[in-house]
């Protein structure tokens, strides 16, 4: 073989090898830009997820806010309802012989019924087992029997729900 024959294949091989090099760097580099896409599109999905979630959560929130605007205004008018409940207490007692005019009663259903459809529920609470997180215990007293022990067996004032969440706890008497 001559010099010439040797400097072309030489020439040939470097140029192989330059092709590979170059092949094997744009394959590098393939390989870096899919994974960069990979890492970008993740960040997206996660990204809509959370904003998607933040969408939720805010709906929810403004919903609640709706939802219970209200509290404050009807926490100021259950002193009202208490003196009118009892007011009609002792107007029904037995040993009294006042009646309400019609308009009185239409008024006192009226009022109720109107304070219901907007979430207002009074706690059902005498007889009921005693619970910290809906009374709040006034006091104990003797039991009548012993069935009512840690029992509520007086409701001093009645506790309320306003859409299934409480806005006043129950004044009770338990039994001992």
């Amino acid at each position: 073989m001559g010099k010439e024959e040797e400097l072309v294949e030489v020439e040939e091989n470097s140029k192989k090898a330059m092709k590979k090099s170059r092949k094997t760097k744009w394959e590098k580099k393939c390989v870096e830009l899919e994974q960069e896409l990979e890492e970008q599109k993740d960040k997206y999905l996660r990204l809509y997820a959370e904003f998607d979630n933040f969408k939720k959560r805010s709906v929810k929130e403004k919903m609640d806010f709706l939802k219970n605007a209200s509290m404050d205004t009807l926490k100021s008018i259950l002193p009202v309802l208490d003196d009118f409940d009892r007011a009609k207490q002792s107007v029904d007692s037995e040993d009294n012989d006042e009646t309400w005019p019609d308009g009185v009663v239409l008024v006192y259903s009226k009022l109720y019924s109107v304070l219901e459809s907007k979430g207002l529920k009074a706690m059902e609470t005498d007889g009921q087992v005693f619970d910290a997180e809906l009374h709040d215990a006034v006091t104990n007293a003797p039991a009548p029997s012993e069935d009512m022990k840690g029992k509520v067996i007086h409701t001093v004032e009645k506790g309320y729900y306003l859409n299934e969440k409480i806005i006043r706890h129950a004044k009770v008497v338990v039994g001992s």
